[in-house]
C-alpha cells in the first residue's frame, strides 16, 4: 500500500494484520479520483476518516494538502500502524495537521470537539449494519461537524443491501471495485 499522490508520494504504508480491511488499491485510487473531480485540490481541506485502519486514507489526504487530518479508529494495533504511518508521511514535510482519535466513530461524534469538515470518509467493517451507518451520517448532521459544501464518501460491501442515504444527503454517485462499493454524497443542510 503506497501514498498515491502529494509530498509523500511513493512512500510504503503499513498495514494491520487481521485487525482491520483495507481499502484496496484500485478502490483507494477511484475514491481519490473522484475527489479531485469534487474538490480539484485537496488545499485547506478538512477532512475525517472514521474507522481509519491503516490511516491510509487520512494519509493520503494530509499528502494532498489537506489542512487538517482527523483519523478515528478503536483497535489498539490499528492505532499503533496508523501512528506508524502517519511518521513515515511526516518525513515528508505536509503542510497540514494530523490527529489520531482512539476511540469509537460513535464516541468520537459524541465527544471529541466540533470540528466542521469537507470530507468524511467512513468506512466500518462490513458488518457493521447499514442503520448504524446512517446514524452516524444523521450524529454528524446532529452535532454539526459538516461544513455547508460537505462531501461524504461511505465504503459498504458489494455483497451487501444497496446502502440509502439519510435526509440532509444528495446521493452523487456510487462506484463497484470489486467487493467494495463507495457510495458519494453531498451534504444538503
Amino acid at each position: 500500500m503506497r501514498i498515491i499522490a502529494g509530498v509523500a508520494k511513493g512512500r510504503t504504508l503499513g498495514a494491520v494484520a487481521d485487525a482491520t480491511r483495507p481499502t484496496s488499491d484500485r478502490a483507494r485510487e477511484g475514491l481519490f479520483s473522484s475527489l479531485a473531480s469534487e474538490f480539484g485540490t485537496f488545499e485547506g481541506l478538512r477532512v475525517l476518516d472514521l474507522f481509519g485502519g491503516s490511516g491510509a486514507i487520512g494519509l493520503e489526504s494530509l499528502s494532498r494538502g489537506a489542512s487538517l487530518v482527523h483519523i478515528v479508529e478503536k483497535d489498539e494495533e490499528a492505532q499503533k500502524t496508523i501512528e506508524a504511518n502517519f511518521e513515515i508521511v511526516k518525513k515528508s514535510n505536509p503542510t497540514g495537521k494530523f490527529q489520531l482519535f482512539g476511540m469509537s466513530a460513535e464516541r468520537f461524534l459524541k465527544d471529541a470537539p466540533k470540528e466542521k469538515y469537507h470530507l468524511v470518509y467512513i468506512d466500518p467493517p462490513y458488518d457493521f449494519s447499514n442503520q448504524a451507518v446512517e446514524d452516524i451520517l444523521s450524529a454528524m448532521y446532529d452535532n454539526e461537524f459538516l461544513n455547508q459544501d460537505a462531501f461524504i464518501a461511505v465504503e459498504r460491501t458489494t455483497r451487501g443491501t444497496q446502502f440509502i442515504w439519510p435526509d440532509a444527503f444528495v446521493p452523487a454517485r456510487e462506484r463497484k471495485y470489486g467487493q467494495a462499493t463507495i457510495y458519494y454524497a453531498n451534504y444538503q443542510p
